[in-house]
């Protein structure tokens, strides 16, 4: 039993910590001191330097300066990127499928997916199995009459009815705007090397050599517009070029695979859709 208490009053025993003043001995200060004040007054005052340096960290700018911490404006900047990272690649999608049409349009292939859906297929429908009702026939038939009368209207509503068309190449059309047929288009013989003039002003997102369809230049116009010319012998725009309305951009040719003679394959295409150019223009 006697060495527990001698431990303990070890811890207890006390002592003066007494400050002089070195040049007459005056008493500045004197404190009665043990070993465990001195123990808990460190103890505390670690827990409390701890706490306020937790605390500056978590809550101060201070934080950044840790190795190994990332910043805020960092992070911010990270966030950011990958924002526009995904931005930048919708938009490259949009574009491929976009060059895609007008590729397609220009070696006149057929089109795997609808412009309007959204993941680039269209659904499938047995069209053999739709049969029309005895309803559905009488409001074709009403719709059909209402159309007739309806021409003058539908044409002054037409957005395309207020541009000026110019005529891209005077001709004879051989062949008209036959979309049943995957023909969308107008082929114009004229003769050999007659210069191919723009319909209107814009720019030249395609001019390319293709087989099937020889020296072909595409032009895209305001308001989601686009001409297609198509056979030329020659072409004097490259890809990016400003072109204004009846300025020459290519020679009337022979060239492709398709080509039965000196002609201009010409293509009019509005919203993704192909229009009949003989409603505009007149060759």
């Amino acid at each position: 039993m006697s060495k527990p208490n001698k431990k303990s009053g070890k811890w207890r025993n006390k002592f003066r910590l007494v400050i002089l003043n070195d040049h007459d001995f005056e008493e500045k200060l004197s404190l009665k001191l043990s070993r465990l004040n001195v123990f808990v007054v460190l103890s505390i005052s670690a827990i409390v330097l701890i706490a306020i340096t937790i605390l500056l960290i978590a809550f101060t700018p201070l934080k950044e300066y840790i190795p190994g911490y990332s910043s805020t404006a960092l992070k911010r900047q990270a966030y950011s990127n990958v924002l526009k990272v995904d931005s930048l690649e919708r938009t490259i999608l949009q574009y491929e499928q976009y060059l895609k049409i007008i590729r397609g349009v220009i070696s006149d292939e057929p089109l795997d997916f609808l412009p309007g859906s959204e993941d680039g297929e269209a659904d499938a429908v047995a069209v053999g199995k739709l049969e029309p009702s005895t309803a559905d026939s009488a409001l074709r038939s009403l719709v059909e009459q209402e159309e007739l009368f309806n021409i003058q209207r539908t044409s002054a509503l037409n957005p395309l009815s207020s541009y000026a068309f110019f005529t891209p190449v005077r001709g004879e059309i051989t062949q008209g705007f036959l979309p049943d047929e995957g023909h969308f288009a107008v082929d114009i013989v004229t003769r050999p090397n007659e210069p191919v003039k723009a319909c209107l002003s814009g720019t030249v997102i395609l001019a390319e050599f293709s087989a099937q369809t020889g020296y072909n230049i595409v032009i895209q116009h305001s308001n989601n517009l686009i001409t297609v010319y198509k056979h030329n012998s020659v072409l004097f725009k490259k890809q990016g070029d400003i072109v204004r309305a009846s300025e020459v951009i290519g020679m009337v040719g022979n060239t492709g695979e398709l080509s039965t003679g000196p002609h201009l394959h010409f293509e009019l295409w509005y919203e993704g859709r192909p229009i009949n150019p003989e409603l505009f223009i007149r060759f």
